[in-house]
């Protein structure tokens, strides 16, 4: 699995340089992808208090039936971190997961633990729907969060760092290089480093300065010797140079080491007597007030320039500190003990997605190449598939990484943008890569007249500069540039073509669970549907309409759309499936979501499993249903997996009394899809296509499958062999193998 895009810096043998291992921070698709993070705490707990009081009179379901979500997500971080500490999983991907880790919790303290902190320190005490206070929760969260990072210090000191040594990769500190490596690496130091480090004094002259959330910093204690008096100053450790120097071939060393060694360069004269690394996670959540949206994006730049001022929620120090600098950074940055976390060194392991992105295919899963989906191939030209024809004849189901995006969906876009017959194409944007293809097909397409309209999400968390930039490029080539609804995030994954054909105008559309983004396209497990059904597109013509301009429409035929009509189109759907079963017809709930914890999603299926509805949910992340209680969830199962790809998809299936009814798009289980964005599901039509998902699904659920599975108290378990110690396969492994043995097959 890649929980985040890989870095793809060079490497330099010969010459040391500050390119050697790009200094990399993932794309955080996150929203972290992997991260399943939630805007905001505050209306979290406001909707749960909401919800609590309009179901309090009409349920009999019990207290203490919801997990704490933050105690779960720690929890899908933990699986993560297993990935890193299992020896089967190949050594320089298990350095990969524990650069997830490391870049996942950062997040979760920089928008989650930031919350709670905010809603304390503001006095509002609701408790959450697993019945504990914010102040409760936080302490959960200190308390496992350290025994975590402890964990994963120590599987990259005692493990992973030991076994890339005997594989020739050695990540090494400064007193460990030899001579020659040390005057090598001082030179780099003159030549690249030296000029870009700005040393802070601090003393009466030069107040305590500003660290910078998730920035790498040395604390330097160096002495006058005329006057013997001893001073603090502050070295930042520059962000934009490579992390892991080369200091000779596959032997590397961290970027602050080599400062390190040469700070009397940075203090000439004086005497250094200390040094101690340290880095401050801050709050970098937004706040944009959405009343004018005229302002939207000048708000959003301003706030974004204020991101870097969040308050402090966590300081990483080396766990070999000296008490006197320890208790000034905390008594400066105004932190409590219960927020500093002692580790050995080095500290931000996210460095580890440079090491990880080595040319070492050997210590990696083996390299799949996706093919073009063989209903497109069928009509394939001399050099893409003729996408139009393709639909013509069916609907092209696409499963992603395993059907190749750039010749599926951005062939789609590609096609439509040079083709004259086209008219218009209407499009959403939530991220996409920096050089997208898709945007460039879009600018393409407005630039040759075609009426296009683009949806940019500029709110997307951590990619809002990116979105920023992207919306001016598409409104300078002539698009039409919108930005959602006030209030609401648009994060659907629609394409609508309107296409010229004869006498008939002919929509063309794909309802997505992932990004356009035709890089981590590549790492996430997403669906599509590529379809040239006249329901499909009507649907997508209206809810364009409502998104650009004044429509009301909240009901549509091939579509549930929220924040209308998504939440009670499930809960209806869960709610049908008991009716079936006590009437003796075919019942089942099927569920595939990043995160489950809307208590209304949750209550519902606890309701039909009482009756008897058995209820499989496959989450990748959190989960705050509670499985196998009697009287409760006896019917409800919950597992987890976890991989090379990241499981991103979201699928809904239904017994239906015997007619099965498959459902797919882009909205988790939560508060944020449900209530505060614009999401989408599409109804599967074709009877093959609803087989083929529900047997993803089943054997994502099967026993016989590689997963973790929850209990019901909040714990998971992972299952990997079988009872005689045999491993089990993994779901994608299984994919893999399926889809090249469909290419193998004349």
């Amino acid at each position: 699995m890649s929980q985040q895009p890989s870095a793809d810096a060079p490497v330099q043998h010969a010459q040391p340089s500050v390119g050697s291992i790009a200094a990399h921070r993932p794309h955080t698709l996150a929203g972290s992808p992997v991260t399943n993070l939630d805007p905001d705490i505050d209306a979290d707990l406001d909707a749960y208090a909401e919800y609590a009081e309009g179901a309090a009179a009409d349920t009999e379901l019990p207290q203490g039936r919801f997990l704490d979500r933050e105690r779960s997500w720690l929890a899908f971080n933990e699986r993560v971190l297993e990935l890193a500490e299992d020896p089967a999983t190949p050594l320089l991907e298990r350095a990969n997961f524990l650069a997830i880790f490391a870049s996942n919790l950062d997040e979760f303290f920089m928008v989650r633990v930031a919350g709670l902190k905010r809603r304390i320190a503001t006095g509002v005490a609701s408790r959450s729907a697993s019945g504990l206070q914010p102040r409760e929760v936080l302490e959960l969260i200190w308390t496992r969060s350290r025994e975590l990072m402890a964990r994963h210090a120590a599987c990259y000191q005692q493990d992973i760092a030991p076994a890339l040594a005997d594989e020739g990769v050695h990540l090494i500190r400064w007193p460990d290089l030899t001579e020659k490596e040390q005057a090598r690496l001082f030179t780099l130091f003159r030549q690249q480093i030296f000029p870009v480090l700005t040393p802070l004094a601090v003393d009466p002259a030069h107040p305590f300065p500003y660290i910078s959330g998730l920035s790498l910093n040395l604390a330097v204690v160096v002495r006058n010797p005329v006057s013997g008096h001893r001073h603090f100053a502050r070295v930042k450790v520059p962000p934009l140079l490579s992390r892991f120097l080369e200091a000779s071939p596959q032997r590397y060393v961290p970027l602050e080491d080599v400062i390190a060694a040469h700070l009397e360069e940075l203090f000439p004269g004086m005497e250094v007597l200390a040094h101690h690394m340290f880095r401050v996670t801050r709050n970098e959540d937004l706040e944009v007030e959405e009343d004018d949206t005229e302002n939207l994006l000048q708000a959003l730049e301003k706030e974004l320039m204020r991101r870097r001022f969040g308050p402090p929620v966590r300081l990483e120090v080396e766990e070999s500190i000296d008490p006197y600098v320890l208790d000034l950074l905390v008594r400066e940055l105004k932190m409590s003990d219960a927020e500093v976390y002692p580790l050995p060194g080095p500290l931000d392991l996210t460095g580890l997605f440079g090491i990880a992105a080595l040319d070492r295919p050997e210590l990696k899963f083996p390299k799949y190449i996706a093919g073009t989906h063989r209903d497109l191939a069928e009509v394939e030209s001399a050099s893409a598939p003729d996408v139009f024809a393709a639909l013509r004849e069916r609907d092209v189901l696409l499963h992603h990484p395993y059907d190749s995006f750039s010749t599926s969906v951005q062939a789609f876009l590609e096609q439509a943008a040079a083709d004259p017959d086209v008219l218009a194409i209407k499009q959403t944007l939530y991220r996409t890569s920096g050089d997208s293809p898709i945007v460039d097909a879009l600018i393409d397409a407005a630039e040759s007249g075609k009426q296009v309209l683009v949806l940019v999400e500029i709110k997307a968390r951590f990619d809002e500069q990116a979105n920023i930039k992207w919306a001016r490029k598409l409104e300078e080539s002539g698009c039409h540039v919108v930005y959602g609804l006030v209030g609401l995030k648009t994060h659907c994954k629609l394409s609508l073509v309107v296409r010229q054909e004869g006498d008939q105008l002919c929509r063309y559309s794909h309802v997505g669970t992932g990004n356009y983004h035709p890089k981590t396209a590549r790492l996430y497990e997403d669906l599509g549907l590529l379809t040239a059904d006249p329901q499909v597109g009507a649907d997508l013509s209206d809810l364009f309409n409502r998104l650009s301009g004044y429509s009301r429409r909240e009901t549509y035929r091939r579509l549930l759309v929220a924040p209308k009509s998504l939440r009670d189109g499930l809960v209806a759907r869960i709610n049908k499936e008991a009716a079936h079963h006590e009437a003796g017809r075919p019942a089942y709930v099927r569920i595939k979501v990043n995160s489950m914890v809307d208590e209304a999603i949750i209550d519902a299926c606890y309701r039909a499993a009482r009756v008897g509805v058995p209820i499989d949910i496959w989450v990748r992340g959190i989960c705050a249903i509670r499985p196998g209680v009697a009287g409760l969830s006896e019917n409800i199962r919950v597992r987890s997996i976890l991989g090379r790809f990241l499981e991103h998809s979201r699928i809904f299936a239904f017994g239906n009394g015997g007619e099965p009814e498959v459902w797919f798009g882009s909205a988790d289980m939560m508060h944020r899809n449900l209530d505060r964005r614009i999401e989408a599901l599409v109804r599967v039509k074709d009877p093959a296509h609803r087989a083929s998902l529900s047997r993803l699904l089943e054997t994502g659920m099967s026993d016989s499958t590689s997963s973790w599975h929850l209990g019901p108290d909040g714990n998971w378990t992972r299952h990997a062999a079988d009872a005689d110690g045999q491993p089990l396969r993994h779901v994608q492994e299984m994919l893999i193998d399926a889809r090249r043995r469909r290419r193998a097959t004349p």
